[in-house]
């Protein structure tokens, strides 16, 4: 099995790509996502999220409220950092039981927004990192209902793409419409199916 991790600033289009890649036939897992999963009401991970930060973060259903928790982490690098672990945890445990299920010649594709940050893309086998300049990002997440603070501070929490392009195995350049972002992941989906190196021994 192939893992690939799949990243990029907010705004830039990983779900766009992440979409292609399921589409040629890879299997796309989006870590935000499945976290978010986590938040649900009876979840033993969301639990633990409201023991760590207070009832106060729960919606009316019970439910973690993602920008009330938002409000309580980001202002504060050791909340942040205790959020993390907890479901980063739990987002590696569930990453590992899928990979299980897969079959030997699968092509896994994670897509997280701080794998280079925090150097996880050191446990796959490629990194794709997704470019668009600051202003598209930024009118693509205003678009998508963020307000401008919100870009702001998310944008500020993530390196500038510029650096985070200098680790990638391959780059999307998602900045000037879909069917040229299309044929780019066919070609890095052909390049990642063929190349030798990521297949186990």
């Amino acid at each position: 099995m192939k893992r690939i991790g799949l990243t990029g600033n907010i705004g830039c289009g990983k779900s766009t790509v992440g979409r292609i890649f399921s589409e040629l036939g890879a299997y796309v897992f989006d870590a935000d996502r499945i976290i978010h999963s986590f938040y649900m009401k009876d979840h033993p991970v969301r639990d633990e999220v409201v023991k760590a930060f207070g009832k106060g973060i729960l919606d009316e259903e019970g439910n973690v409220d993602r920008r009330k928790l938002a409000d309580v982490v980001f202002g504060d690098e050791r909340k942040l950092k205790k959020l993390e672990e907890i479901t980063h945890r739990a987002l590696y445990e569930y990453l590992e039981e899928e990979f299980s299920r897969l079959p030997e010649d699968a092509v896994a594709v994670v897509e997280a927004s701080l794998l280079i940050e925090k150097g996880t893309y050191r446990n796959y086998d490629k990194t794709v990192v997704v470019y668009a300049p600051y202003e598209v990002c930024k009118e693509r997440a205003l678009r998508r209902g963020f307000s401008e603070e919100d870009f702001e501070r998310r944008w500020r929490k993530q390196m500038p793409i510029e650096e985070k392009v200098k680790f990638a195995d391959f780059v999307i350049d998602n900045s000037d419409g879909i069917e040229r972002t299309r044929k780019q992941v066919e070609e890095v989906f052909r390049r990642i199916k063929e190349d030798p190196s990521t297949t186990p021994p």
